[in-house]
């Protein structure tokens, strides 16, 4: 890391969904190491707590936070605000890929169950977070989906939520320009987490799929969690003070076309 950004966050406070583990963990070390204060919130308490015991600070903390839940967005922004005096960055990554399933052989719980943490986890910590953030003119970060951008086989309503948030995200950056609040989105392709993994395992062919993973990608490969975070910490940073409603492809070049060259 450039010793010009370390301290970019000097003072600021970011609470990141979806922190125990994957990207979430690697955005939450990420500011942390540029100077942030940072909230690891998940709703695996132990995950969230092992991450910010790993950053071994006074500046980070865990929280447990299930996104899909209203009530527990309100006490979290409370304690934002008590423990911390407000918030500045908010970064929206929590969210399932399972299952990854056609329409006509998703169950209407599982249709639930992603719409309630992927999209209304957003929905929810964009409304309960907006008076914090219009106080510190902060930026949110959503965490979305090459597959909200271009569909993705077998994968109907994940890719559906991930397009919900893309369209959450340009409206939400209309509404709240004039008060000075920025929203971005995050469009990976594949990346190596642990999700991933659980989702290459559930597959009839490893080789194949693992192929495929890096076949997607233009650079060749399928990235780790660390070269997501680099792009978020730029997102939601000074640096990017006039970027807002921007969907930005970490993907390695996969909405350029794939390659189906071996």
């Amino acid at each position: 890391m450039s010793a010009s950004v370390v301290d970019r966050f000097h003072g600021k406070v970011a609470l990141v969904t979806g922190a125990g583990a994957g990207i979430g963990a690697a955005i939450a070390e990420r500011l942390f190491q540029e100077g942030a204060i940072v909230l690891c919130a998940d709703r695996d308490g132990d995950a969230a707590r092992d991450v910010a015991a790993r950053l071994a600070s006074t500046r980070a903390e865990s929280i447990l936070l299930d996104v899909s839940d209203a009530t527990q967005w309100g006490l979290a922004m409370e304690r934002c605000l008590n423990r911390h005096g407000g918030l500045h960055i908010l970064v929206n990554n929590a969210g399932i890929i399972f299952p990854a399933l056609p329409v006509q052989e998703t169950s209407l719980e599982d249709f639930e169950r992603l719409i309630a943490i992927n999209l209304r986890g957003v929905f929810l910590g964009c409304k309960y977070g907006y008076p914090l953030l219009k106080e510190t003119r902060g930026c949110v970060l959503n965490i979305s989906s090459m597959a909200g951008v271009t569909g993705q086989g077998r994968h109907a309503v994940y890719a559906a939520t991930k397009g919900a948030i893309n369209a959450l995200t340009k409206s939400t950056a209309v509404d709240w320009g004039k008060e000075g609040i920025r929203i971005n989105a995050l469009c990976p392709a594949g990346v190596r987490t642990p999700t991933l993994e659980r989702w290459i395992e559930s597959q009839p062919d490893r080789e194949k799929i693992e192929e495929y993973l890096c076949r997607i990608h233009s650079l060749g490969y399928c990235p780790q969690p660390d070269e997501i975070a680099s792009v978020a910490a730029f997102l939601v940073s000074d640096d990017a003070k006039f970027v807002t409603g921007c969907l930005m492809p970490v993907s390695g070049g996969s909405e350029c076309g794939y390659n189906l060259e071996k």
